[in-house]
C-alpha cells in the first residue's frame, strides 16, 4: 500500500482530498496533511510517504521550494 502526503493551505481542499478519492481502492492511504510547506517538509521526513501531493502555492514555503529542499535533503533519499 502507498503512503500519501497531502500539503495543501485551503483546509476545504485539503479535507476533499483527503476523504472524496477512495484511498483503498488505489490501494493507498492517507499518511498525514500539512497546511504549508515547511509542515510539509517536516513531515515528510518523519512519515516517509511514497507519494506527495503538495499546491504550488502555500504561504511561508510554497510546494515547489518544498520539493526542490526535499530533492536535495541527503536524508531524504532520492526524490523522482
Amino acid at each position: 500500500m502507498y503512503r500519501v502526503l497531502i500539503a495543501e493551505d485551503e483546509a476545504l481542499v485539503r479535507m476533499g482530498l483527503k476523504t472524496m478519492p477512495d484511498w483503498e481502492k488505489l490501494d493507498m492511504q492517507v499518511a498525514g496533511d500539512a497546511a504549508d510547506g515547511r509542515e510539509a517538509y517536516a513531515m515528510y521526513q518523519e512519515l516517509r510517504p511514497d507519494i506527495l501531493i503538495t499546491d504550488i502555492r502555500m504561504p511561508g514555503m510554497d510546494g515547489m521550494e518544498a520539493l526542490r529542499i526535499l530533492k536535495n535533503d541527503q536524508r531524504t533519499g532520492p526524490v523522482p
